[in-house]
């Protein structure tokens, strides 16, 4: 449980800072917006972390670069089909991350979910549905955020098996130094100090309390919540961004956003507890160690 709360107050940080990156990459480039922040969440976590790196020995390195890369990998192919796609039609699809974990989770590593876990992918997918609108947009720019929310998926479902492994506070140090390093050179052309409040405030929210902060609660929780249910979780990302978006700059959520909120709470609600999936990983931990 204590897990499960700590997963919703970082898609609720996640949220508020939806404002705050429109209006900064509206005067700063995207990519370059992307490599700082996780530069500051590098910067921010370097102190602390830094002491227990060696703790992660050859393989905990491997491991956070692996996940840093592909949070790089799926922010950069999210960005490339927002360019090419509506803004709501995106936010469906990067939804879609909610299905595509436990089926990546059954592929690699042939971890099941119930049905209760199912009927919660579900009503969370219907949630989104009706949040976002289902705006039709470009089939090229649908297919690019598509990619990207497999790679969400796929963070989130690495991280169910490596986080009970491995020191949090160290792992998400070398995933944020990886992600950086990933933007950071496809951003160099147009990388430059950025100027103003408006930028800065953004960069400086994003990167330590939605990157460098919320990845390490993230690692912590995935240590007891299964992928999936991390997963159904994460679907309220959108619905806070809607409730700030409400609340900050105007934007109406009516009857059809409301009503995906409460599909996306009877999701959480219903997928399964994380102990089944637990059992399976202490398992599998049992029989690779």
């Amino acid at each position: 449980m204590p897990g499960l709360l700590a997963l919703v107050l970082v898609t609720g940080v996640w949220g508020v800072t939806f404002v705050q990156v429109k209006d900064a990459v509206a005067v700063y480039p995207l990519f370059a917006f992307l490599a700082l922040r996780f530069g500051i969440a590098s910067l921010t976590l370097g102190l602390p972390g830094a002491r227990r790196l060696h703790s992660l020995g050859r393989d905990g390195v491997r491991a956070g670069a692996v996940a840093g890369a592909l949070l790089a990998g799926g922010y950069a192919l999210q960005t490339l089909g927002l360019q090419r796609t509506t803004v709501s039609g995106a936010g469906f699809v990067t939804g879609m991350y909610v299905v595509l974990t436990p089926l990546l989770a059954f592929a690699l590593f042939r971890i099941r979910v119930g049905r209760s876990a199912w009927a919660g992918v579900a009503l969370a997918t219907v949630g989104l549905a009706m949040l976002a609108g289902v705006h039709a947009g470009s089939v090229k720019g649908d297919l690019l955020v598509l990619a990207g929310a497999a790679v969400y998926a796929l963070q989130i479902v690495l991280l169910e098996r490596y986080a009970p492994r491995y020191d949090p506070l160290a792992f998400t140090l070398v995933e944020m130094l990886f992600a950086f390093a990933v933007l950071a050179c496809a951003a160099a052309p147009r990388l430059a100090i950025p100027h103003g409040w408006t930028v800065w405030g953004a960069l400086l929210v994003t990167g330590v309390f939605a990157s460098a902060l919320a990845f390490v609660v993230q690692t912590w929780a995935q240590r007891t919540a299964s992928a999936t249910r991390t997963a159904i979780v994460f679907s309220l990302e959108p619905v806070w961004a809607a409730v700030f978006g409400y609340a900050l700059a105007g934007d109406r959520l009516g009857a059809l956003g409301f009503g995906g909120f409460a599909s996306i709470m009877a999701g959480i609600g219903l997928s399964e507890p994380s102990a089944g999936t637990t059992l399976v990983r202490l398992r599998r931990r049992s029989r690779t160690a």
